[in-house]
């Protein structure tokens, strides 16, 4: 049986704090892409808990992630929208791809050396051998595309690797099974728009990340209006005007930072934005952004703590989209120990 054509999964980790960077670079394009394909949106629970998570934290960190699908505009009835450690079939999976993939690809991933740094013999395990649970996310619902950003896009590289040894190895038992094919398809990356990598608002050269100690450097999704106005008016900036061209940008973090923020919000090109805004001083330029950003980000702000204070209404969607996710997941993981060679029942 083919892989379901034009299928998208992507999931989000639940470790709070969910901010621009997150919506810009994944939740907005997510929203966007169900017009366009059969969509399967994941909270990844199982990828949290390769670092310590407070068990009473990580529950409301689930919860907020779904909030923010929702209230960014993911509609959890015609697509699924779940939490992953509700689907055995990913552990499942992720076991057979920890039996195929190669120790020296797991070992030539950047994040895990980013995130281990000096101390890689105390990491979890779970740390070195997520991206073969990412593949194994993938790879369960046989996704054709995933929306990635820059950084995960080795971690896709990676899938694709796992999914052509398997195609390989078992070459024989997949044809004898009926996927003239190959099983699983070699699933493409989603990267695009003008903002895939935002930045800190207090230093340009730095991803927008939840883990900064400055709560300045990031418009997080539950801010309210007054906050998300306060954070961009400080922002930092160069004393220079903005320039006319993208060009202009390049040897200017921060201000190519804004415009690209600028450009996202309001699905623009670059190009677009310097054309009304080149030779501007910033103070008009940061007016500007405040009215956008205030007018794309509060109601999603004010829709999630709305939807956050009804966490049993939370569940039931979580709980609804399991139970669809898993129709799919089972066959998936039948058919892959078939072609193994395992007994089931």
């Amino acid at each position: 049986m083919a892989a379901v054509a034009d299928r998208v999964f992507s999931g989000v980790q639940p470790t709070g704090n969910l901010h621009l960077g997150n919506y810009l670079g994944a939740i907005k394009r997510f929203v966007a892409l169900q017009e366009s394909h059969e969509c399967i949106y994941c909270v990844v629970d199982l990828h949290a808990i390769t670092v310590w998570q407070d068990p009473v934290e990580l529950k409301r960190h689930i919860r907020e992630v779904t909030a923010a699908f929702i209230a960014c505009g993911i509609d959890p009835k015609a697509h699924i929208v779940f939490n992953q450690s509700q689907v055995s079939g990913h552990a499942e999976l992720a076991w057979i791809f920890n039996c195929v993939a190669r120790m020296g690809w797991l070992n030539r991933m950047t994040q895990f050396k980013e995130k281990a740094g000096k101390d890689r013999e105390n990491v979890s395990v779970g740390l070195f051998a997520y991206p073969d649970l990412m593949a194994a996310d993938i790879l369960l619902y046989r996704a054709t595309h995933v929306p990635v950003g820059e950084d995960q896009k080795q971690h896709l590289e990676l899938t694709r690797d796992i999914a052509q040894k398997f195609n390989t190895d078992f070459a024989a038992s997949i044809a004898e099974h009926g996927h003239a094919d190959g099983y699983f398809p070699l699933t493409e990356p989603l990267i695009a728009g003008p903002a895939t990598r935002v930045m800190s608002l207090r230093d340009g050269a730095k991803k927008m990340s939840k883990s900064d100690p400055s709560d300045f450097s990031r418009i997080n999704l539950t801010d309210d209006r007054d906050t998300i106005a306060s954070k961009v008016r400080k922002a930092k900036t160069d004393p220079e005007p903005l320039p006319t061209e993208e060009e202009g940008l390049k040897t200017r973090p921060e201000a190519d930072n804004l415009v690209g923020i600028f450009a996202a919000l309001s699905d623009r090109t670059k190009a677009d934005v310097l054309a009304d805004y080149g030779n501007a001083q910033f103070s008009a330029f940061k007016a500007a952004l405040v009215d956008l950003a205030v007018e794309k980000l509060g109601p999603i702000g004010a829709e999630m703590q709305r939807l956050m204070a009804e966490p049993a209404a939370i569940d039931a969607i979580l709980i609804d989209g399991a139970d669809r996710a898993r129709v799919i997941a089972d066959q998936t993981i039948a058919e892959v120990k078939d072609i193994v060679g395992l007994v089931r029942g």
